[in-house]
């Protein structure tokens, strides 16, 4: 499975996002599906998850109410809408998709935000 994201960028304090993972090489409907961030220096945090079959979504406090994660198995892509941003929420975005003991990463996409 290839992950590559795109959507980044740079964006003032209270604006928003969208961040998009295009998937290949295997179907998508039976991954569950994470974006993950990194600030140098500090490790990866998952940001939110959301399920294969029943589509549960899961964030992490810091992005409860701002951020939303959906997914389309047909077009094969997650995707990290982000609201409401803070300078906090500036890191590199990575999508991540695990299907039982297989994992798989995007490279990343850079967040950056700034006044």
């Amino acid at each position: 499975l290839r992950l590559v994201e795109s959507g980044g960028g740079s964006v003032k304090p209270g604006g928003s996002l969208t961040l998009s993972c295009q998937a290949s090489g295997f179907g998508l409907s039976s991954f569950e599906l994470r974006w993950y961030r990194q600030v140098s220096g500090k490790e990866r945090e998952s940001v939110a998850r959301i399920a294969s079959v029943t589509g549960y979504t899961h964030y992490a406090d810091f992005v409860k109410g701002r951020f939303i994660i959906s997914r389309d198995n047909l077009k094969m892509t997650v995707t990290l809408q982000m609201n409401a941003l803070t300078p906090d929420d500036t890191a590199v975005y990575y999508c991540y998709a695990r299907r039982y003991n297989n994992e798989y990463w995007g490279r990343g996409t850079q967040v950056t935000v700034s006044s």
